[in-house]
């Protein structure tokens, strides 16, 4: 098989190759590993900084335990106060996790902090271990369980934010001592020699924390819009539409050169693959805007495809959008994406196009199929995508502000209160950041807000709102003794910078096609792994400990096909 080959609907392995060194770094979590990093195997370097090309992955995290009464909070980085809740100090303001719950999930008290960046996240020398809950002595390992009862649980979740160049990136297990402990006279009843099995009875699960509030997410219903910008941006080389001149082959066809609505196509029908593959419980409508075309004094924007559980008509319609596009923008007065009057050659068409982008129409155009068609009481999203800025075109039609839609959508104005995630492809980065929010909530939500600088990375955020659609991705539901031994093996657990793609963390390569590479733009990935001691295991544990470090090792994508060579220190 080709590389053009690969790069398809489903497989988008070519991205794997985007720009960088050929670099390896680890990043890792527990007392006295601090952060070190490998270029080539030989060279050894500070801080995972390169000076020619950049591998930089930075780490946080919220570590818990509930004893029975609520989660308390154990160890966290950043921890401005010392105080064991995750907390940071930005030009004079504080941000704690307890600042960000997800108020529609009761078993949520905050999340990891969503405004840490590349820029604002101190380095893990400074990271404080905290006091073991049980015995308020000075941690030795990122997690250390002692004297722990039955019915007690804990969770820890890491963010991940790889900066600077995309890159492959595994979890991994160190210093994991499981101990028999001190002896009882009941544990040596059953357990003479005294083994450590505290880790055999812990039931543990590692999974893909993707709204970062440590909290598993199972599947609920949803109904989504997908607002897609249809403006000669997206496709017309003399506007910006043309990404590349590598071939991309969609459905099928090959084309010579890559455009922006290529890369929406992909994204969006992995999005819709994702969910049938899923049997998720949702209904997809898709919407487009435009501008409008000089003498029609008619915004050009619509509904591409109604809502419907028929996942695979949705499919259909997110097909052949460079024909659809074309339609809409250089097609004649009046047309829509079904009337095929407009010229897709990227080199050719899309003179005397439409003026301005109207964002603002699209999201209400979108509200109002969800208002007219969606599903009562099942929660409603709306993802929005451009390339532009949202302004009033020369005609007489009524603006309607972005902001000011999707703050009624959000809002519930009209009805349904709609999450809305916005996906900036190097445009009007504030407008779209505003609107990003909550249903019920306020915009500027960065949780709900992606900003693209390289349109590549389009398919990719779209397989990970798949995910948040769906229930969370577990990559792994054992004791946490397994756990951690698969954690311990190898390279560790190759972790998916794409949960959309059918890929396997345990049984599928390391450089399998379906694994993608996380985008080294620094947006933040969650991963949890979280621990209960049942209320029915027997006296062997008695007196047992368990205690252990986690780390994260990252290799550059470019050079690198994602196998994980072995890590050689020099």
């Amino acid at each position: 098989m080709t590389e053009n080959e690969k790069f398809d609907t489903i497989g988008l392995s070519r991205r794997k190759m985007l720009a960088g060194l050929g670099a390896i770094g680890v990043a890792s979590a527990g007392a006295g590993l601090g952060t070190t990093a490998y270029f080539n195997d030989t060279e050894s370097f500070e801080g995972n900084q390169l000076t020619a090309g950049q591998l930089d992955l930075l780490v946080d995290w919220q570590q818990t335990y509930d004893f029975g009464e609520g989660r308390q909070f154990v160890s966290a980085h950043p921890d401005h106060d010392g105080d064991g809740e995750q907390s940071v100090e930005i030009d004079d303001e504080v941000f704690k996790y307890s600042d960000f719950p997800d108020e529609d999930d009761t078993d949520s008290n905050g999340a990891n902090l969503p405004v840490l960046t590349c820029e604002n996240i101190p380095p893990l020398s400074e990271a404080d271990f905290g006091t073991d809950p049980v015995t308020g002595e000075e941690m030795e390992t990122l997690v250390q369980l002692t004297d722990v009862k039955p019915g007690d649980s804990g969770e820890i979740t890491f963010s991940l934010h790889l900066c600077d160049n995309p890159g492959y990136i595994w979890m991994q297990a160190a210093n994991v001592d499981d101990d028999g402990g001190t002896e009882t006279e009941p544990e040596l009843l059953v357990d003479p020699d005294n083994m450590g099995d505290l880790g055999d009875a812990i039931e543990a699960r590692l999974w893909y924390d993707e709204d970062c509030d440590n909290v598993y997410d199972p599947a609920e219903p949803v109904d989504i819009m997908l607002t897609l910008d249809f403006s000669g941006s997206m496709l017309y080389d003399q506007f910006g539409g043309v990404v590349n001149g590598d071939d991309i082959a969609i459905n099928g066809t090959t084309y010579g050169e890559t455009t922006k609505i290529d890369l929406v196509e992909l994204g969006t029908r992995q999005f819709i693959d994702f969910l049938q593959s899923s049997n998720a419980d949702v209904e997809v409508g898709v919407a487009y805007f435009d501008g409008e075309k000089g003498g029609d004094n008619e915004p050009r924007t619509g509904i591409l495809q109604p809502l419907t559980d028929d996942l695979s008509v949705v499919d259909g319609a997110l097909t052949n959008l460079r024909q659809k596009l074309a339609n809409v923008v250089s097609g004649g007065a009046g047309s829509t994406p079904f009337d095929g009057d407009g010229n897709p050659d990227p080199f050719v068409g899309g003179g005397g196009i439409a003026t301005g982008t109207y964002i603002g129409e699209g999201v209400d155009d979108a509200q109002a199929e969800l208002d007219a068609n969606g599903r009562t009481g099942v929660a409603k999203q709306n993802v929005v995508l451009s390339d532009g800025e949202s302004f009033n075109g020369t005609g007489s039609t009524t603006f309607s502000s972005p902001t000011a839609a999707a703050d009624d959508a959000r809002a519930a104005s009209p009805s349904p209160a709609t999450d809305l995630f916005t996906i900036n492809v190097d445009g009007s980065a504030s407008t779209l950041q505003s609107m990003a929010g909550p249903a019920g909530g306020a915009g500027g939500d960065p949780l709900f807000f992606n900003d693209l600088d390289d349109p590549l990375n389009i398919p990719t955020v779209f397989g990970n709102l798949a995910a948040q659609a769906t229930q969370e991705k577990v990559i792994m539901e054992d004791t946490l003794a397994n756990v951690l031994a698969e954690l311990a093996d190898g390279d560790g657990i190759p972790l998916d910078g794409n949960r959309a793609t059918l890929y396997d963390e345990l049984s599928d390569p390391a450089d399998d096609p379906d694994r993608d590479a996380f985008r080294g733009d620094g947006v933040m990935h969650c991963v949890a792994l979280e621990w209960e001691l049942p209320l029915e295991v027997g006296n062997e544990i008695q007196g047992d400990t368990l205690a252990f470090d986690l780390s994260f090792y990252t290799e550059q994508a470019r050079h690198n096909d994602g196998s994980g060579p072995e890590l050689t220190p020099a």
